[in-house]
């Protein structure tokens, strides 16, 4: 027989068993198929695990339970993440008050002259809106104003030095009488200080006195020129206060256009309403402060201390100074008695600036200021502090009306975003009507300065 039956044989076999092994995968649809299944290098990606990762068994039934990590986000407590948020905001804000006090300690001089001419327009403002009601044109109604007020300032300021140096003489030699009998006192006083080492005392002082040449040299120099920065800055007050009196309107209005949009009707409501703040507070503060130099003035002219009208006038003008101004004044004024009259005359004058002080404190500033100006006793000492530890004398000058000011905007940009969270909400209805409160009321915003 020839071989190619053999051949056709064997292969018809193999096509027997191909046959065979394709019906029993067809029997079996879940256990994959070599020949079908896709090349690794050619598989797009995301189509599934790997064939290997496929191909891995799975872990016995008694092995323990892995599992998975948590988030980081979700691991940390919720406190920490709030404390976080808090704490980064807080050091972003404390960098920006850094970096704006730095900028107004450079520029000190200019800041206090616009924040004085401020106080004095507030001050003077009102008799500008008076004459024009009485028909007198913007310009002169601002330059009568203006005149009158540096004009009565000056004359306020003149008068001062001049009662000084007119009694100067006099109150050098009570000096030198009231040192002569504190030193007869310590003589014959228990203390048993001898007629030596009182000399030698004053002997310490001379000497001191002479080493420190070079420095009182020095000190008087920078007198000097904190006298030449005083006239600057009162010259730059000037014609800012001329300004604001003059075109107050339209500087506030240009103000505005620095705002964002969003915030703008806010910032043009709350503006209004601090002007009127910072108003009360002056016309309040320089009545009260009237009233504490008339009286305290008139009790020290009775109790014949020298000097009793400049004293007056430094009372006045510490006033506006905050619970600080009020001691020093009342503590120079008992000095002086003490020097030129005695223990007795002191006393008495210690009792004259207690009661006014006290009056002053609990009848005067709650009747005359009101509910314009409500700061709390710790916010006016804190202020003060700051004040005066940032800016000296002039910082603490200012600190409390940048305190009250601050207060009324905030309270009502607060109670404006509330107005306007209750506009966004839909109305109640039904039941539901009845026990829903009313919307703050809230003034339309303006955008003008009164």
């Amino acid at each position: 027989m020839s071989k190619v039956p053999g051949w056709l044989a064997g292969w018809g076999e193999g096509l027997t068993r191909m046959s065979e092994r394709l019906n029993e995968r067809r029997e079996r649809p879940d256990e994959p198929d070599d020949m079908d299944e896709p090349d690794e290098r050619n598989r797009p990606e995301g189509d599934g695990p790997p064939a290997a990762a496929r191909n891995v068994p799975a872990p016995p039934s008694y092995a323990p339970a892995v599992l998975p990590r948590p988030d980081p986000v979700a691991a940390i407590p919720w406190g920490m993440r709030v404390a976080a948020e808090a704490g980064w905001r807080l050091l972003v804000l404390a960098g920006t008050l850094w970096v704006l006090m730095r900028i107004i300690s450079a520029v000190q001089l200019v800041v206090l002259a616009f924040v004085a001419a401020l106080l004095i327009t507030a001050l003077l403002q009102p008799t500008v809106a008076r004459l024009r009601r009485l028909g007198l044109p913007r310009g002169l109604a601002t330059a009568l104003t203006a005149i009158a007020g540096f004009v009565i300032m000056g004359l306020v300021g003149w008068f001062v030095v001049w009662q000084v140096l007119e009694n100067l003489g006099d109150l050098s030699d009570r000096v030198r009488d009231g040192i002569d009998e504190l030193k007869v006192w310590l003589l014959d006083s228990p203390f048993h200080v001898t007629e030596s080492q009182i000399n030698d005392i004053a002997k310490n002082l001379s000497d001191t006195i002479g080493t420190n040449t070079e420095e009182i040299t020095s000190a008087g120099l920078q007198g000097v020129t904190v006298m030449v920065e005083i006239l600057t800055g009162m010259l730059l007050a000037m014609f800012s206060t001329l300004f604001l009196l003059y075109d107050g309107k339209r500087i506030w209005n240009w103000s505005l256009k620095l705002v964002p949009a969003q915030a703008r009707d806010g910032v043009a409501g709350a503006g209004p309403r601090a002007w009127r703040t910072l108003t009360a507070y002056v016309r309040g503060t320089v009545l009260v402060a009237l009233i504490d130099a008339i009286f305290i003035g008139l009790g020290i002219y009775i109790l014949d201390v020298p000097m009793a009208v400049p004293l007056a006038v430094f009372i006045f003008l510490f006033a506006f100074i905050p619970l600080v101004g009020a001691v020093i004044s009342g503590a120079l004024a008992v000095v002086v008695a003490l020097v030129t009259q005695g223990v007795f005359s002191a006393l008495m004058v210690l009792i004259v600036v207690l009661a006014v002080q006290q009056i002053e404190g609990h009848v005067l500033q709650p009747f005359i200021l009101g509910r314009a100006v409500r700061v709390h006793p710790l916010a006016v000492v804190l202020a003060v502090a700051v004040g005066g530890m940032t800016a000296g004398i002039g910082g603490a000058v200012v600190a409390v009306p940048l305190v009250a000011v601050t207060n009324t905007v905030v309270g009502y940009l607060r109670a404006y975003s509330k107005e306007q969270v209750l506009k966004g909400t839909p109305s109640p209805h039904g039941a539901t009507a009845l026990g829903s409160s009313p919307a703050v009321p809230v003034e339309p915003p303006t955008r003008e300065v009164p």
